[in-house]
């Protein structure tokens, strides 16, 4: 089934329920679904838990939805970087609460949801307090800890150019956790730059399948409008 084609940011997110689980794309900045995620704030959804590589950055995105109280709980694996004010002051309040996880078994419990795998053994935490309380096996000789599956509600992901069937292609670093987290979610919802028809992406430079994608919005928000927007932002603080 083709996804649903929506004009405004807004429209793509009606109906997301107080407590879900989101996965949001980015690495930093690069490849987050500004868009979708000022949307999300908009439409008063709380206590949501947030999956993603960071915590938010400055003032904007993922940062101006915690600021908001939107947010309950984020998993992550980077959640110190030095512009991560926001979540650093409510942390440090006792107002919001982490999940930290080490990135490559982030990417894997995400990846893992979408290839409908329950858990998974690695040796990466163990000996420390990430291991803290969960199964453990030797496997081999060496110990290993399980890790469990990360599925969401919601998935927000960016990418380049989407055609009508939902078939996805990135640009650059922007792609990152972009490809797993469609997979992961029980309602995927894509920012895209273009939309064309079927036939005007080569199959061959398709990385996320359109049976992953459930809506799409076409934005203006490139290059230029997106770092205009970032000075705006940064000019708050």
């Amino acid at each position: 089934m083709a996804p649903v084609i929506v004009e405004t940011p807004d429209e793509a997110l009606v109906g997301v329920p107080d407590g879900a689980t989101v996965l949001i794309g980015g690495f930093g900045n690069a490849g987050q679904p500004f868009a979708l995620i000022d949307a999300l704030r908009r439409g008063g959804a709380r206590d949501l838990v947030v999956v993603n590589n960071n915590a938010g950055n400055g003032n904007h995105g993922i940062a101006a939805l915690i600021a908001a109280g939107r947010v309950r709980k984020v998993i992550c694996s980077f959640p110190r970087q030095k512009d991560s004010w926001v979540f650093d002051g409510l942390y440090r309040a006792g107002q919001i609460e982490l999940e930290l996880v080490p990135q490559g078994t982030l990417a894997e419990r995400i990846r893992a949801a979408g290839a409908g795998i329950g858990g998974f053994y690695t040796p990466t935490g163990v000996g420390t307090l990430l291991a803290e309380g969960k199964e453990h096996r030797t496997i081999d000789g060496r110990e290993y800890v399980l890790e469990t599956a990360l599925r969401a509600d919601l998935a927000l992901i960016k990418a380049y150019r989407a055609d009508r069937a939902g078939n996805l292609v990135y640009r650059k670093t922007a792609r990152n956790f972009g490809p797993v987290m469609a997979t992961a979610a029980t309602v995927t919802v894509a920012q895209v730059a273009e939309i064309v028809d079927v036939g005007g992406i080569d199959p061959e430079s398709v990385v996320t399948p359109g049976i992953y994608v459930d809506r799409l919005v076409a934005t203006d928000l490139g290059p230029e409008q997106l770092a205009e927007s970032l000075v705006k932002a940064e000019a708050t603080r």
